[in-house]
């Protein structure tokens, strides 16, 4: 069973884009084998920034024989006093065989002919030459560039393919460019060509001695590199950057780094602007000392194995000394407008065509922030709204500043700072400045849900209030995700607004902030635009619900069925969701709560039935004088468990309302081995429905049992 290469290379493709590329690659070869039957071992992927390869050990050479059975017309048709028809000769030659081989079937619909077809199997080379084109053909990537033929995309021009099975080559061709043996090694550090003589581990090796490394090798390169660098200062270390180490893992093939220095005087600066500076802009690893402040040094990764006259440090120093001499100057030419100046200013910045700008969006913000304080302080939330009052009148004022212009990731950032250097208001305790000024600089967060909160409770609602109103607008307009589209990154928005409201714990129901955010929208000329008020909140509702869910499952880890239960009796309030999802994950291994769930999805089926058939629960449950003993106790129970249930409930004291939920078990298991639901009598027939439904209405006040999942467990 021969190994398989593939290796398609072409000049640098963005970093960015490398990893999820390089997966879906070795996702579509695994899937085009299978689909094939050829598939062998395990299908890995290997990756730099000129190629993307997946290997295949040990795929079939071609695929196995196949016996058909083919069914021909039926044996009325096929034969006539015994002897085949022209149908049944016609059939036989075009299944390839003799008329004296046909066979009889029967089937649902009669007897038929049939005969037995062995379909040859087809070599590998020639199914992967011929489908591997369109595999690569429909990779997806976020930017495409088209030459030569029209029909021809990929993320950059294709300059190589090597196509093996074992030593030979696959007849494979793609954008013009025929497979052959030959990669190519490292642009600098190698001859250029590299004779592949194998398809097995051989490949890594060729490309190895070619000076080009696997992504493994190459971040183990790098973190060795930038070790050593930091070494020759005592006491200083490099900060670590899990984001800026996968990028330049995906700009190198075979890596080393060197450490640039630049003038202490621009620590002066924010470490927040130099940071930026060096990461975002340069790709360059910020030093700090052994206190964990910024040193005036930086790391540098290099595509190639040496600097030794040091001309490539001097001119990164050179660039970088550049960047910070321009920051320097926009931090001191912003100082001479404050942030209240620059209000004004905002009406010219758009926030969004239909929405207006940006000095509209702070008003309703101000307003939607200033209910939510409201209903934090009538909850015992301890905030000041005075705070936030100020925090969002100044949130925005940095999009006018010459430091967000040219680097635009510290929108925000800027702001915060900039409230802390200025004098705002002369009457304010310097102990108020600092909060308002660390409510604007966190009021972006969190950016992802691995990004932390807002530091303050302040922070906090303006982080809400902000992006609350975003997507109140987009959602008003009809601008609803779908798919991968997200343009306006409002997934990223609602994530957030989930997770600093189940982390601050704040008191703050989704549908009301929602319904609370559109509503600042009034008498707007945007609001002439909106969809109607019921297909906002049926779309803002569903929309919020899966943040929710993926918030529980995927962030907190909670099981998908508890998820489902939980969400299925409130999707609204995020805290208890949270408190009731941590209840049910602790009772959930039980056989009473087992027991409980596969009965309340049969008592959802039958409600369900009864429903299709217009049969209607009666108005209330009766205790009926031919009502059998296990009714009465079903009865009974509810009556008396279902009030202390609810207390418990209001109470969020969930684990005891669940504890005492579980002792139904028995009066329901009695319940259903010894009575009928769905009898003929009305009378009795609607009783029990209402029966049900008070004890599922019970069960469900919590989380929805039905949605538990008890097939093979505990």
């Amino acid at each position: 069973m021969p190994d398989f290469l593939l290796e398609i290379g072409c000049e640098e493709i963005p970093a960015r884009m490398i990893a999820a590329a390089s997966e879906e690659l070795r996702e579509r070869v695994t899937a085009l084998l299978t689909r094939e039957r050829l598939s062998g071992g395990e299908v890995t992927h290997f990756d730099t920034p000129r190629r993307l390869a997946v290997m295949a050990a040990g795929i079939a050479a071609s695929q196995a024989d196949i016996v058909e059975q083919v069914t021909g017309p039926s044996v009325n048709v096929a034969y006539k006093d015994g002897q085949p028809t022209p149908a049944a000769v016609a059939f036989a030659k075009k299944a390839g065989v003799d008329v004296a081989q046909l066979e009889k079937i029967t089937t649902p619909k009669g007897e038929y002919i049939a005969a037995k077809v062995t379909k040859k199997g087809r070599s590998a080379a020639a199914i992967l030459a011929e489908g591997l084109p369109k595999e690569l053909s429909t990779i997806y990537w976020p930017k495409n560039m088209y030459w030569q033929k029209p029909n021809e995309r990929f993320v950059r021009p294709v300059r190589w393919l090597v196509a093996m099975l074992d030593g030979e080559t696959i007849p494979l061709e793609f954008d013009g460019i025929r497979a052959g043996k030959t990669s190519r090694g490292h642009r600098i550090l190698s001859d250029g060509a590299v004779t592949i003589s194998h398809a097995g581990p051989l490949y890594f090796e060729s490309l190895r001695t070619a000076k080009v490394l696997g992504r493994g090798e190459r971040e183990h390169q790098i973190r060795k590199a930038l070790d050593a660098a930091t070494r020759t200062i005592p006491g200083a270390r490099w900060r670590e950057d899990k984001a800026l180490l996968d990028t330049v893992v995906n700009l190198t093939e075979y890596p080393s780094a060197i450490l640039g220095s630049f003038d202490p005087q621009f620590l002066a600066l924010p470490e927040e602007v130099l940071v930026t500076v060096m990461r975002d802009h340069q790709k360059y690893f910020a030093v700090e000392d052994a206190a964990g402040k910024l040193a005036p040094h930086f790391l540098a990764v290099l595509n190639t194995d040496s600097d030794p006259q040091g001309l490539i440090r001097h001119g990164n120093e050179r660039v970088l000394r550049a960047r910070f001499n321009d920051a320097r100057f926009f931090w001191e030419t912003d100082q001479k407008k404050s942030l209240l100046e620059r209000l004004e200013s905002l009406k010219h910045v758009t926030f969004q065509k239909d929405l207006g700008s940006y000095f509209d969006k702070t008003q309703r913000v101000q307003r939607l922030c200033s209910w939510l304080s409201e209903i934090l302080k009538q909850s015992g939330v301890t905030v000041r709204p005075g705070v936030i009052h100020k925090a969002v009148c100044l949130a925005k004022a940095d999009l006018t500043t010459e430091l967000v212009k040219e680097f635009t990731e510290l929108q925000g950032i800027v702001g915060g700072l900039y409230a802390r250097a200025q004098q705002l208001d002369e009457s304010l305790p310097e102990a108020t400045r600092f909060a308002i000024a660390d409510a604007i600089y966190d009021h972006y967060k969190p950016e992802s849900t691995d990004d932390d909160v807002p530091r303050s409770t302040e922070g906090a609602v303006l982080s809400i209030g902000d992006k609350a109103d975003t997507i109140a607008g987009m959602f008003a307009l009809g601008l609803v995700p779908s798919g991968s589209k997200d343009p306006f990154a409002l997934r990223r928005q609602a994530n957030a607004i989930v997770k600093v409201i189940a982390e601050k714990k704040l008191p703050l129901r989704l549908g009301d902030l929602m319904r609370d955010a559109r509503s600042g929208y009034q008498r707007s000329e945007a609001e002439k635009k909106f969809v109607d008020n019921a297909k906002f909140n049926e779309s803002v509702a569903t929309f919020f619900r899966e943040r929710l869910e993926f918030y529980l499952k995927d962030v907190c880890g909670y099981a998908y069925d508890v998820v489902k239960a939980v969400l299925g009796a409130d999707a609204e309030d995020v805290v208890d969701a949270l408190q009731r999802a941590e209840a049910v994950k602790q009772v959930l291994h039980l056989p009473e709560f087992q027991a409980i769930g596969a009965a309340c999805k049969r008592m959802r089926n039958i409600l369900k039935q009864a429903a299709e058939k217009g049969i209607a629960p009666a108005a209330s449950f009766e205790d009926l004088p031919n009502s059998p003993q296990e009714e009465k106790n079903l009865a009974a129970y509810v009556e008396v468990n279902g009030p202390k249930v609810e207390a418990l409930r209001k109470k969020k004291e969930y684990g005891e309302a669940l504890t005492l939920l579980s002792t139904a078990r028995e009066p329901v298991d009695a319940f259903f081995d010894k009575v009928m639901v769905m009898v003929e009598d009305a009378k009795l027939r609607a009783n029990r429905l209402a029966l049900l439904r008070t004890l599922l209405k019970e069960f469900s006040t919590i989380a929805d049992f039905s949605e538990i999942v008890t097939e093979g467990k505990a």
